[in-house]
């Protein structure tokens, strides 16, 4: 999943897709210790995918408080 796609989602689609790598990864996990993985290269797109969308949410949620604080330093 590329950064461009990423960013273009609403939180709440980040919040299911993310949802839906990390129980992916899970079920890698389960693969790997019974030796039946069939790309261990999956894990590595997996966990990246999980650490794009946790940047973009945290990105988002810095962003919303910032614009907070600015509204209520206005207001003073």
């Amino acid at each position: 999943m590329k950064i461009a796609e990423i960013k273009n989602m609403s939180s709440e689609d980040l919040g299911a897709k993310l949802s839906d790598f990390k129980s992916e990864l899970l079920n890698l996990r389960f693969q790997l210790a019974i030796n039946q993985l069939e790309n261990p290269m999956r894990i590595k797109a997996v966990k990246k995918d999980v650490a794009r969308i946790k940047t973009i949410l945290n990105e988002r949620n810095k962003e919303s408080k910032s614009e907070c604080e600015d509204t209520k330093e206005g207001v003073k």
